[in-house]
């Protein structure tokens, strides 16, 4: 299995546009490749699930499987993950399929679309013969049931690590004069598939006017984490970058935080056992995002400890926390192949686009929504009130976790509300920061004291204390920090939207 980043920008183009010479607009050389015949089959499911999260599986003869995860961000070009796994086109491997396991669930993928592909390409190279960008001119016929069916030709601005914004802009300019459309993005599948209707997302994040119901924005809430958490799904089953598992895992928190801000407005049975569920899934993310947070703050610790008598054995911590973030991530793994997890996510979809409101989520969001989040604002205000002078870490915590909660509902807000909404969450995210660092410098040196106590020796020992130390420090630090933090909160002005 290859793991890279795809980034390019397209454009459309029709029979009668003639490439345009590129010399000149960067690098030593202009090198057009001789053309390239492609045969592409891609398979998605009966309802076209890939196809609707932006997502793709195709084989190539010569090539193997390659799947295409839905782009990173929201940019002018396309910056999207592209893995290739071996094997010929009788079937997609399994590796592949449970990739994209998140998005299809139960169905399974079949052919679609078979397409041929004349690809002619140019580059910019520079003196050292790396490339600068290019430009894949894409001649593409598409097959129906045998027989010759649409075609349609686009143009790929290539982007390399070499690639300035400057010589993006030129490549694009010259294609233009040229005759070259304005930049589309559809990927060629979903153009080879021409619906007769735009192909809808499976989950669909309803717009929010003057006049939305209150049940709309509790909608709108739960769709947005949805789908958070089934476009990081194959991140968390790749496993190469932190964020995959991070992101997954705030989109479980704020399910729960919105189902439970939102309980005036959704069946209780219902939205209590949706909850339930998420707080299953939560727990396994939450196993292996700890880790991965306290292994990340250790490192950074290693690193700073000026002596190499203590740098040394501390690397003895590292190894141990590695292992058990490891095995956190194989059970976390084993639920994902569960059917108990793909049927939360067929909830988690039916959630979205149909949650089960009660009558009073017809009311209108700009009297309702106010109200619910005050309520665990007050939660919050009457948590922090009972705080002596020395708050314990615990209790510090559990301000946290409440601060955490009127944040979402806030966000969840802001359409409706608007910028009042937006700074009341902003000094909400300040406090939870400050209140975060805290319970991890906490958790950090208990967990190094504990690691302690299992026969160490006398080297690992005393790499271990010097990092409590540095632990011990930061967590005092904070400690003075909170108090600024929530008086910000706790401004009545910050508030009075509410």
């Amino acid at each position: 299995m290859e793991h890279s980043p795809e980034r390019e920008l397209k454009l459309a183009a029709d029979a009668r546009f003639r490439m345009p010479s590129i010399y000149g607009l960067g690098g030593a050389a202009v090198r057009s490749a001789p053309p390239e015949r492609n045969e592409t089959t891609y398979y998605d499911t009966r309802d076209l699930r890939l196809a609707r999260w932006g997502a793709s599986l195709r084989h190539r003869p010569g090539e193997g499987w390659t799947v295409k995860l839905p782009p990173e961000r929201e940019a002018p070009f396309l910056v999207r993950p592209e893995i290739v796994f071996e094997g010929n086109g009788d079937a997609p491997p399994a590796a592949a399929v449970e990739l994209v396991r998140g998005f299809i669930r139960g169905e399974e993928p079949s052919p679609r679309v078979h397409m041929t592909t004349i690809r002619r390409r140019t580059g910019l190279h520079d003196s050292s013969g790396r490339l600068m960008g290019g430009v894949v001119d894409d001649a593409v016929s598409v097959l129906d049931g045998g027989t010759s069916g649409s075609s349609f030709r686009e143009l790929e601005v290539e982007i390399a690590d070499e690639t300035t914004p400057a010589l993006l802009d030129a490549l694009v300019e010259r294609l233009r004069q040229a005759g070259a459309g304005a930049p589309d993005q559809t990927a060629k599948y979903v153009r080879a598939l021409a619906p007769a209707s735009p192909l809808l997302p499976e989950v669909e994040v309803p717009d929010l006017g003057a006049d939305a119901g209150a049940g709309n924005v509790a909608r709108r809430a739960i769709a947005l984490s949805v789908i958070r958490l089934i476009r990081h799904d194959p991140l968390v089953r790749l496993d190469t970058e932190l964020e995959g598992v991070h992101q997954a895992r705030v989109a479980t928190r704020r399910l729960r935080s919105d189902l439970r801000t939102f309980r005036p407005l959704l069946d209780p049975s219902w939205s209590s056992a949706l909850r339930d569920q998420l707080g299953w899934l939560a727990d396994l993310l939450g196993d292996v995002r700890d880790d991965d947070v306290l292994l990340e703050r250790l490192r950074h610790r290693v690193a700073e400890l000026p002596d190499s008598d203590e740098r040394d054995p501390a690397a003895a911590v590292l190894a141990t926390l590695e292992q058990e973030r490891d095995a956190a991530h194989s059970t976390l793994l084993e639920a994902l192949r569960s059917r108990r997890y793909l049927s939360l996510l067929d909830d988690l979809v039916a959630a979205a686009n149909d949650p089960v409101l009660r009558e009073s989520a017809s009311d209108p969001a700009s009297d309702v929504v106010p109200e619910l989040v005050r309520r665990p604002w007050h939660k919050l205000e009457k948590r922090a009130g009972k705080l002596g002078n020395s708050p314990t870490d615990e209790e510090l915590h559990a301000v946290r976790i409440r601060t955490k909660r009127v944040r979402y509902a806030a966000e969840a807000a802001e359409p409706i509300v608007g910028k009042p909404a937006r700074a009341f969450a902003k000094a909400a995210e300040r406090l939870q920061d400050v209140l975060g660092e805290l319970n991890d410098a906490v958790v950090a040196e208990h967990w190094l004291a504990k690691w302690g106590r299992q026969g160490r020796s006398l080297e690992e020992l005393r790499g271990a204390e010097a990092l409590t130390a540095s632990e011990r420090s930061e967590a005092a630090r904070l400690r003075g920090e909170w108090p600024a933090a929530w008086e910000r909160l706790a401004d009545p002005e910050l508030r009075a939207w509410m």
